[in-house]
């Protein structure tokens, strides 16, 4: 266009910044396999940053994790609405799951990494219990 906007999109499978600048980055989580409720391998959690969520089409489920020694004790799921901002705070375990249709905007910290993001792993009975929640929220 020209040289004052830029203009991005994605449209493939999972997740990809699209804009970084300076300590910030946009980008867009859409519907991926690896994020149906009983293939999840593990919850994330960010130590430097809060990581900001909104729901652009489709249906998002947040799932937030208590963690008790290294194990999940406890799980709630959200289900997002369209245009709201749902702020995960910083330290706060979580994962997520998509309708086929769905695009997510997130904005984190340009400097988001594995390195600075624990994982614990999943279990079945976890996997269970997304799925469980997910059926009761989305009527499935």
């Amino acid at each position: 266009m020209n040289n004052k906007i830029e203009i991005k999109e994605f449209n493939e499978a999972g997740y990809q910044g699209v804009v970084s600048y300076e300590s910030w980055r946009v980008a867009l989580l859409n519907y991926i396999d690896e994020l149906e409720p009983h293939l999840i391998d593990n919850v994330q959690a960010h130590n430097l940053t809060d990581e900001v969520f909104v729901l652009l089409s489709g249906k998002c489920i947040l799932y937030i994790c208590d963690i008790e020694d290294g194990v999940i004790t406890h799980i709630e799921g959200i289900d997002m609405k369209p245009n709201k901002l749902y702020n995960i705070k910083k330290g706060v375990y979580h994962t997520h799951t998509l309708s086929k249709d769905a695009k997510v905007l997130i904005v984190e910290n340009d400097d988001t990494c594995d390195d600075n993001s624990p994982k614990i792993d999943v279990d079945s009975t976890v996997n269970q219990q997304l799925v469980a929640i997910r059926n009761t929220l989305w009527g499935e």
